[in-house]
């Protein structure tokens, strides 16, 4: 099954529509967690860019503040159709910050907001705000009310988005090339072996979107703490973690595949190694690769979930996810988007 064809958890998505008919209908704004700690090399800046590419406006800032690539840090890359904010930080020792105002690029805005005594790195943000416009909306108000409601309520399966496997989903594909023996460079292979353990993920997902299980218990499941990357069990199935499951304290997980057995039990280790199986050659490439058993929670819970229908017709919603997880995950049950 490809990342397009995934199942829904409420039956198919009520409306047709388009994202993305301008950059400023797809706006997202990192929550980074912490504050400029006031002192030392790295200067603290907000990037507000406009259908750029956050790689090429890093380059950029590198180049304006007169220092190498390698110097400039950020959290995570943000969507090129967009209107993004994020904080970079630019070492510059012993250095006065340029005039950020000066940059010359018209679609990206740099705004100093102190100095911090370390780069940012990748992956060390709490998570993303979103505020999405669908335009050119056609299905029944009615029936998408309905559909609001119910992700409001239960969330949606937490599958990686389309984006992680590359145009067409090629980046599957070409992980088995490598597994099988193909030379590609330390930052490919990264992307790649990310996109195997994705797709062996979303499979196991989508057999439990099939079920009704994605967000309910199964015999030898695997809990995640929400906003961890913790976990725990499998034990028996209880009142304190039905109760614990039903505030979304904890969430079902899935598997993130590499070396040794998952740590799952009975019918949830069955239906893992059957996934596993399918997908053997991944499996084994990323056992391969010594890559380590993690899990990932099924569901997500969108925080600060709303929506308003516009003058115009347009829906807009917004809403709050984790870092490593989709916006087009939740849209995707709501609408099909072209």
């Amino acid at each position: 099954m490809s990342e397009y064809e995934l199942p829904f958890a409420f039956g198919a998505p009520p409306l047709r529509a388009r994202l993305r008919a301008q950059p400023e209908d797809f706006f997202v704004e990192e929550i980074l967690g912490y504050e400029p700690d006031g002192a030392g090399e790295h200067a603290f800046v907000l990037v507000e860019k406009r259908g750029q590419n956050t790689d090429w406006v890093a380059r950029e800032v590198a180049k304006f503040a007169g220092i190498a690539p390698m110097n400039v840090g950020y959290a995570g890359m943000k969507d090129r159709h967009a209107v993004t904010r994020q904080v970079f930080t630019v070492q510059l020792p012993g250095k006065a910050d340029p005039d950020w105002a000066a940059f010359p690029h018209a679609d990206v805005t740099l705004t100093a907001l102190g100095r911090h005594s370390r780069k940012i790195k990748r992956g060390a943000l709490r998570g993303n705000r979103f505020v999405l416009v669908l335009r050119d909306v056609e299905g029944e108000r009615a029936e998408a009310e309905g559909r609001l409601a119910a992700i409001a309520a239960r969330g949606v399966p937490n599958y990686f988005g389309e984006q992680r496997f590359g145009l067409g989903g090629n980046n599957v594909e070409q992980a088995r090339a490598m597994f099988k023996g193909r030379r590609v460079d330390r930052d490919k292979r990264s992307i790649l072996l990310s996109a195997a353990r994705s797709h062996i993920f979303n499979g196991v997902l989508a057999e439990r979107v099939a079920s009704g299980t994605w967000d309910s218990a199964m015999d030898g499941e695997i809990w995640g703490l929400d906003g961890s990357r913790s976990w725990f069990g499998p034990e028996a199935f209880n009142d304190t973690l039905a109760e614990r499951l039903g505030r979304f304290d904890i969430h079902p997980t899935g598997p993130l595949w590499g070396s040794g057995d998952t740590p799952a039990g009975g019918e949830v280790a069955a239906l893992e190694n059957r996934i596993a199986e399918r997908d053997g050659d991944l499996a084994a490439g990323l056992i391969g690769a010594r890559m380590d058993q993690e899990r990932r929670a099924l569901r997500l819970k969108p925080a600060d979930f709303a929506w308003r229908w516009l003058d115009d017709g347009a829906l807009e919603v917004t809403f709050s996810l984790p870092a490593g997880a989709y916006a087009t995950t939740v849209v995707r049950e709501i609408a099909v988007t072209g």
